[in-house]
């Protein structure tokens, strides 16, 4: 059975930001030091410390690690919205408008739905550094909802 025919991962399971933090270790989001800080069906939560991997040889930011950041608050929000009968999701695009960086101290994510369908969710996402208060990026999400195919009989 292929990943697509499989039920939704996530279903019969508490969605909470504990939940969300252990899944994510020994994947990106704990690679990068990812923190879930809160997980509502409308809002997600994320922060990460600025370490020396977060960075391009310049000392600031890289925008993937931001872009990354954001991405993950998104999905972590597509999945809490999913149906039952979802099979899980993937992303159709993203966009990233970075207007600040940093070199040290702590990223902070929130994500928030703009439309959750049966078929694509939107979702935006704001990361500012925590320091400062500076918006150091907006971001901007389309996900395509995935159902079981049938199977060939």
């Amino acid at each position: 059975m292929t990943r697509h025919a499989q039920a939704n991962a996530f279903a019969g399971v508490p969605i909470d930001a504990h939940r969300f933090h252990e899944l994510g270790q020994g994947r990106l989001p704990g690679w990068l030091g990812m923190q879930v800080d809160g997980l509502l069906p409308h809002e997600v939560r994320l922060s990460m410390a600025i370490a020396a991997h977060h960075t391009a040889p310049n000392g600031f930011l890289h925008a993937g690690a931001l872009v990354s950041l954001a991405d993950t608050a998104c999905g972590y929000g597509c999945v809490a919205n999913l149906a039952a009968s979802a099979s899980g999701f993937t992303t159709l695009e993203l966009k990233s408008n970075h207007v600040g960086t940093a070199s040290h101290g702590h990223v902070d994510c929130v994500a928030t739905p703009v439309h959750v369908g049966r078929t694509t969710q939107v979702w935006d996402a704001v990361v500012t550094h925590r320091e400062t208060g500076r918006k150091l990026m907006v971001f901007r999400c389309s996900q395509l909802v995935l159902y079981p195919s049938p199977v060939p009989g």
